[in-house]
Order: structure tokens, then C-alpha cells, then sequence
């Protein structure tokens, strides 16, 4: 390709609106244009590179056994509401309506519309196992799309679902798309590692998250050095020991505290109650009911943790006329105690933290008052208990209890064990051998492919611009002569090696502008391709090109080694 027969439109300054440093470059090397927000259009060299992710996402898919497949992007709404997931997925669901003013989804993902193939097309074990993947647009209703393609409206995504017969072999299929990110990802001239992460509305028994280290990473990952242990803060456990027990004391004793409405004001004096002998109540909106989260007073409730144990991410705060309305007292002196509830309806979900914990204080539900003495199992009748607090950094690992550090990082793939959720609500069963029907063990497995080629070159740049790895790059060897008169020698030379170097298959730009010699290597520089071969008048003199390594040092080759120097570093 010719740069004057291509549009690489490159900006000196990135718009004010680009807030990191990898979408100030996909916008100053002119890879990508803003449309609306969280909506962009892919330049060609934009496109060249996104390609070649989406080459290496497609070979390893079939190296791993998967089968391609093309899924609508506009889906009925009644297989979601048959998923369960019209709901739960609600807030990110786009949708549409025809000229008939029927509703239609755009596609944010596509777990119902396979699940939906298997259960028409898969009927026998004989059939299994099988794993189906595509590459295609999808849409999600991002009420703040930020940061580029990594948190856009519309976007590439990779998604695979596998159907099997037995856990085990679901394991296998979960197993070989495992290895297949860490492949990808590797090829791709990314730093990954994989960590435990939450289901989110997608569902299913476990997941795991690919995440590249980036201090401008949406995600904080909790990890260990020590063991190896990591999870995202939305998941992640420790080992820090539960609330310590105390001889069970009295009933639950009523005092006074007048304008105290918070964990801290009761800690001081004339109280005295340390945080961590405090219940915090907190107090939500589910699906139009309420429902109670209790911590202790010197943690944190990690909300993705409390949509786990609820069920649904379709959840808020409630305000403080519906906690009067539920608990008969307002923010402030609010507790759990049975005793003490206006309905016994009302569910609670308490921390493991407090499993056990006697001589503990918390609200009255009655305004300016509390309760002391207050044994959890014995006053508190918990409907159910988990993981509700967030981890912090210098808490001990909960596999071999070294200090637990956190770090920020971004996603760009998450695997997913599904288990049967999806083929028992629609119907996806197979026979086994003795003709006895099952549903079929599902997994899904997705990578960002846009959101991929943003995080390399969030990896891969320094203060010149993008350096691409060479899997990845959009033309691997930009030729630069820098008189480019039809007649000079230093044009027909780099015209000889441009078409050498396609010749053996290597993708080449020339830089064929009538531009000075800084403009070209600024750009070059910016764009970031991997090896540039510049041709001048005082290289030519002594016989030789000049070729530099995107980000290294330049090399002086002799014209007629020059093409096997070039080949040699793309090999490289």
C-alpha cells in the first residue's frame, strides 16, 4: 500500500475528550474517528490492525476445536424474557422497534440464540461434544461510554459457547479455551494473567477474567505474590479472620444516641463502640422489595457480591422515606434485630465476617437509639450468609496468608462455566446411551476483540507513539524515501524493495508523500510500525539504507543486504 493512496489522518494533539493514553493515540495516529459517543469509526490502518487480531482470535478458536458461526445481531426480546435475562440484563440491553412497532434486542451477546440451535439441531450424545464460536458486533447500553473502545456502545466481540454432556467434560472444553486466551493473548504481544472473577448477569458456576496490567484499567485485581492467587475485587476473598467471639450476654439492651447516625460518631466518646463491634445495616431496593446487607462497621459491602447473593444485578439503594416505610426509623439507627423489624418478610444477607459474632451493637430502628449486646445467630434471623465485604490491600491471602496486594488492570477476556442454566429454561437436552434425556453442560467464553487491540497499544507505546508488535501491526515495514521524484534514485530503490517484500508476504506501507523527512518519521513513529527503511541522499552515497526497529537503534545495511536485513528482523 502507498500512504498517498491510503487516509492515516494523524493529529499532532489528541482531542480534549481522549482521557487515555491508548485512545489518544488510537485517535492521534489516526486509527479511529469519533462518531458519537462510544461510537467510532475504524480508519483503514484502524482496520488493518483490528484484522489482524481478529486473524489470530480465528486460529486459535480453530485450533482449539471450535466451528464458525454467523448469529444475528437483532434478536427477539422473547428469548431473553424466556432466559430470565430481560431483566437482569436490562440495563445494557438496547432496544428497537420495527415499522410494525414490534421490540427487537441488539445483541449485547448471544447465549439464548445458540442455546436455541442446540436445542433444535443437537439431539444426541453422539452429537457432542461441540463448540461454536463467531466474531461480530455487538451493543450494550453503556450509560457512560469512556476511555475509547474500552468501554464503547458498539463494539467486536469473540464469543464462544461449548455444549457437553457430563461436568467433567465441560471442565475439558473450559480447560481448552483457558489455554486458547493465554495463546491469543501471547500472540497478540500482551501481558495477561488470568484471575478468578464474578459471573455478572452471563451466570453460571465459575469464570475467569484475562487482564492486562495498566494503571488506567477500569478493574482492581487482588493478587498475591507469594502463591500465585488472584481474583477480581469484585470476587475476591482474604483471610482475615472472622469477628471475634464473646461470651453471649444479655438480651439486646436499648440505649440512647441522639444524633449519632454514623459507624464513626458511635466509636467516639461518650459511646465508645470500636467499628469493628458495630453491625452496619444497609439497607436496598430489590426488584421493588427490600432487603437488608449486613457488615461489620470496618467494612465495606462490595455490591457485585450482594447482586450474587440476591440473584439479580436489578438492585439500588433504597431512600430514606422507603427505610422509614420498611424499618420504622431512618439512616442512622438502623438494625436487623427480629425484635425490632416492622415485617418479618424483610430478607437479610450477612457477611461470613459476622458469622458467630456476640456482644455486638447495632440500630434500634427506632430514631436516636441502638441495641448492645446483640448475638447475631441469636437475635438475627439471617435468611442467608456469604461474602459481602470488599477486600483491602495488607489483608492475608486465603490460600497461603502472605499480604495481598491490588493492582489496576484491564479486561479484554472472560471464560464462563454455565452449567445447565440456559439449556434447562430453553429446552436444550440430549439422549444419553440408554435414551434418557439431559440438558446439555454449557460454557461461554468471550474476548474483546476491539477492546484487545486498545489494551495492546495501552502496553506497547512510548513518548513517539505506538509500538506495535509485529502479529499485530497494521503494515509491518514502513519504506520511507525521502525524495520522491518518480526519477531519483533513492524512490526507484524503495520502489525495488517495496515490491521484494511483498513479494516474500511481508505487509509494506510506502511512505510515498511529498512531505519533509520529520513529518515522515514522526508519523511512522506515531503509527507504529514495526521497522521503518528510510532511503536518503547521504545513505545512498555510501551504498547503504538506514532500517530501524520501532523503538531501537538504527541500523545501516548495504542496499544489496537490505532486503535480507528486513526479512531477517520480521522473522525475528
Amino acid at each position: 500500500m502507498r500512504w498517498t493512496q491510503t487516509l492515516i489522518p494523524t493529529l499532532r494533539e489528541a482531542p480534549a475528550d481522549a482521557e487515555i493514553l491508548s485512545h489518544k493515540l488510537l485517535l492521534r495516529a489516526g486509527l479511529i474517528r469519533k462518531l458519537a459517543g462510544g461510537v467510532y469509526t475504524f480508519l483503514p490502518v484502524g482496520v488493518r490492525a483490528l484484522r489482524q487480531v481478529e486473524q489470530i482470535v480465528r486460529e486459535e478458536m480453530n485450533r482449539a476445536g471450535a466451528v464458525e458461526v454467523l448469529m444475528p445481531a437483532i434478536q427477539p426480546p422473547e428469548i431473553w424474557q424466556q432466559s430470565g435475562r430481560y431483566e437482569t440484563a436490562r440495563d445494557v440491553l438496547f432496544k428497537v422497534k420495527d415499522s410494525a412497532a414490534r421490540e427487537w434486542v441488539l445483541s449485547p451477546t448471544a447465549e439464548e440464540v445458540i442455546t436455541l440451535i442446540a436445542a433444535a439441531d443437537i439431539n444426541s450424545y453422539r452429537q457432542l461434544p461441540k463448540n461454536f464460536y463467531q466474531i461480530s458486533v455487538k451493543f450494550r447500553d453503556e450509560i457512560r461510554p469512556r476511555f475509547g473502545l474500552m468501554r464503547a456502545r458498539e463494539f467486536i466481540m469473540k464469543d464462544a459457547y461449548s455444549f457437553d454432556t457430563t461436568d467433567e467434560a465441560a471442565q475439558i472444553a473450559y480447560q481448552k479455551m483457558y489455554d486458547a486466551y493465554t495463546r491469543i493473548f501471547a500472540r497478540c504481544g500482551l501481558k495477561t494473567f488470568p484471575v478468578e472473577a464474578d459471573t455478572g448477569v452471563i451466570g453460571g458456576k465459575f469464570s475467569h477474567e484475562f487482564m492486562v496490567p495498566a494503571e488506567t484499567g477500569e478493574n482492581e485485581v487482588v493478587y498475591c505474590e507469594a502463591c500465585g492467587y488472584a481474583a477480581n475485587l469484585e470476587k475476591a476473598t482474604s483471610g482475615i479472620p472472622k469477628t471475634a467471639a464473646r461470651e453471649i450476654g444479655a438480651s439486646p439492651e436499648k440505649f440512647p444516641t441522639p444524633g449519632v447516625l454514623t459507624i464513626e460518631a458511635l466509636s467516639k466518646e461518650p459511646y465508645k463502640v470500636a467499628a469493628n463491634r458495630q453491625i452496619k445495616t444497609l439497607v436496598f431496593i430489590v426488584q421493588d422489595k427490600p432487603a437488608i446487607a449486613l457488615v461489620r462497621g470496618d467494612d465495606q459491602l462490595n455490591e457485585t457480591k450482594f447482586a450474587a447473593a440476591v440473584g439479580t444485578t436489578i438492585f439500588r439503594a433504597a431512600t430514606a422515606d422507603e427505610i422509614l416505610a420498611a424499618l420504622g426509623a431512618r439512616p442512622g439507627s438502623l438494625g436487623a434485630v427480629a425484635a425490632t423489624l416492622k415485617s418479618k418478610d424483610i430478607p437479610v444477607y450477612a457477611d461470613e465476617r459476622l458469622r458467630g459474632a456476640n456482644d455486638m451493637t447495632t440500630g434500634a430502628n427506632d430514631d436516636g437509639f441502638h441495641l448492645r449486646n446483640v448475638s447475631i445467630e441469636r437475635d438475627i434471623t439471617v435468611t442467608q450468609w456469604r461474602d459481602l465485604r470488599t477486600v483491602i490491600v495488607g489483608e492475608p491471602c486465603v490460600k497461603c496468608s502472605n499480604t495481598l496486594k491490588i493492582r489496576r488492570a484491564i479486561e479484554v477476556g472472560h471464560v464462563f462455566k454455565l452449567g445447565t442454566k440456559y439449556s434447562e429454561k430453553m429446552g436444550a437436552l440430549y439422549l444419553d446411551e440408554a435414551g434418557t434425556r439431559h440438558p446439555l453442560v454449557m460454557g461461554c467464553y468471550g474476548i474483546g476483540v476491539t477492546r484487545t487491540l486498545q489494551a495492546v497499544i495501552e502496553q506497547c507505546n512510548d513518548k513517539d507513539g505506538i509500538i506495535w508488535p509485529l502479529s499485530v501491526a497494521p503494515y509491518q515495514v514502513c519504506i520511507t524515501p525521502l525524495n520522491v521524484a518518480p526519477d531519483n534514485a533513492g524512490m526507484q530503490l524503495a520502489e525495488k524493495l517495496y515490491a521484494e517484500l511483498t513479494a516474500a508476504g511481508v505487509e509494506v506501507i510506502l511512505d510515498d508523500r511529498d512531505e519533509r523527512p520529520g513529518v515522515k518519521f514522526k508519523d511512522a513513529d506515531l503509527v507504529g510500525f514495526p521497522i521503518r527503511v528510510s532511503i536518503g541522499e547521504k545513505s545512498l552515497a555510501k551504498g547503504e539504507v538506514e532500517i530501524k526497529p520501532r523503538g531501537g537503534a538504527m541500523l545501516a545495511a548495504k542496499i544489496a543486504d537490505a532486503l535480507e536485513r528486513v526479512l531477517a528482523l520480521v522473522r525475528e
